[in-house]
């Protein structure tokens, strides 16, 4: 199989990877089903995580409440963005579009600041 046809296999079997995980998230509210993992780091010690909410936030999005998903996971909801476009630059041809977008919002420095919102989101979402 030729490379663009490896990529159409991948990129199809994503699709429909997130189609049914989207099937699952819109039917099935985590809040109220056990066929969703709880936080181990929750569990363990009784703080948040970064990704505490998320699945919640993703039901709530789904069904277009958007003012409960951000109440569930404020930073997944505000990050999701950031996400669609690296996904765009990186598998979509937007990095040969775009490739000075690419180097600067996903090169080592926007890594390291990721790391620090996501570290301070932590923080700040058990003290607050």
């Amino acid at each position: 199989m030729s490379t663009i046809g490896k990529k159409i296999v991948l990129i199809a079997a994503a699709c429909l990877f997130l189609l049914a995980a989207a099937v699952i998230f819109y039917r099935f509210d985590p809040a109220e089903t056990a066929l969703f993992p709880k936080c181990f780091f929750l569990s363990a010690t009784g703080y948040e995580c970064p990704g505490c909410g998320s699945q919640r936030a993703v039901h709530d999005l789904l069904h277009l409440r958007i003012r409960s998903a951000f109440r569930h996971n404020a930073f997944m909801l505000l990050a999701l963005p950031y996400i669609f476009l690296g996904i765009y630059l990186e598998y979509l041809g937007g990095k040969r579009r775009f490739p000075r977008i690419a180097r600067t919002l996903y090169g080592a420095t926007a890594a390291i600041v990721v790391l620090v919102v996501i570290v301070a989101f932590w923080i700040l979402r058990n003290i607050l």
